[in-house]
């Protein structure tokens, strides 16, 4: 499967974040931190995206970089891409979307901006 990156419109959309950042783990038995093309240290953070409706999803999305933000700050996800992934198990296939965003600011840092409009 080609891995071609799906740009999200973040403009008609409500980030919280409900998880402080963490390093992801390229290693789990030895700790090792995953690590972008130019070498920094990919970060996790889950966050609740609403929509204009009122519907709340959970989302993880990866981030190269610690983002200065904390549990219960709105957040505004700049860049943000999606990427279908899929792979064998037991004879048949998962499937999902990862999503990356180039940073993550807080929503105060963005008030009155397009938040990373890529519609």
């Amino acid at each position: 499967m080609r891995n071609i990156p799906i740009p999200v419109d973040t403009s008609k959309l409500t980030f919280t974040c409900v998880k402080a950042p963490r390093p992801r783990l390229a290693n789990r038995d030895t700790g090792e931190v995953k690590t972008d093309k130019n070498g920094q240290p990919m970060y996790e953070v889950t966050l609740t995206v609403e929509d204009q409706a009122g519907r709340i999803e959970l989302m993880r999305l990866s981030i190269a970089g610690e983002p200065l933000i904390s549990a219960g700050q709105e957040v505004t996800p700049l860049d943000l891409v999606g990427y279908v992934w899929e792979m064998p198990q037991g004879g048949a296939s998962r499937w999902g979307i990862s999503y990356r965003a180039a940073s993550l600011v807080p929503a105060t840092a963005t008030a009155g901006a397009t938040g990373g409009d890529l519609g």
